[in-house]
């Protein structure tokens, strides 16, 4: 069953409680979304709190995806930058997919409705991300047509010993 994904969609506690359980789960599941396992959704709330914050000031658009069951199953958010030089480009950021839904075709199909949409936003050329060297999040973004444009050796600690290369990738849009 594909995804049904929305925009924008109003942020009531099922999708508060939706995400957070995403999150967490992506977490917890080896993903590399901005913190490191074990957690729980109340270790994640700080974080979606100012990302709520960003939605509402206007700073950031929501896209998520929802499984047939009605189920938040995948989201990304979507951030304009702030530099005044660089209004041109949007900020990818906390991709996730499920760990129950992998292998179905729902990230690509994430990363795909990503780009549609940032093709509709007035003056977006390009999407850039970040993502974490060593998970081969590198390699899926590359299938998904990304380029990488940069890397900053070392740059994510993710525990005493373990750094990570800090991958800087870009999808021009135009």
């Amino acid at each position: 069953m594909p995804l049904h994904f929305t925009l924008d969609p109003s942020v009531d506690p099922d999708l508060r409680d939706g995400l957070l359980a995403l999150w967490s789960d992506v977490t917890n599941a080896g993903g590399a979304v901005g913190f490191v396992p074990p957690v729980t959704p109340e270790d994640i709330r700080p974080e979606l709190v100012k990302r709520l914050a960003d939605l509402a000031g206007g700073r950031t658009r929501l896209l998520v995806g929802r499984d047939e069951h009605g189920r938040v199953a995948a989201s990304a958010f979507l951030a304009y930058s702030q530099h005044r030089l660089m209004k041109h480009h949007l900020w990818l950021y906390t991709v996730m997919v499920h760990p129950g839904h992998q292998g179905k075709g729902y990230g690509r199909a994430l990363m795909s409705t990503a780009a549609e949409v940032a093709r509709t936003f007035e003056g977006i050329e390009a999407i850039r991300l970040t993502c974490r060297g060593g998970t081969g999040a590198d390699a899926f973004y590359a299938a998904c047509d990304y380029k990488e444009v940069g890397r900053v050796p070392g740059a994510i600690r993710v525990s005493p010993g373990d750094d990570r290369d800090d991958i800087h990738m870009m999808l021009p849009l135009i």
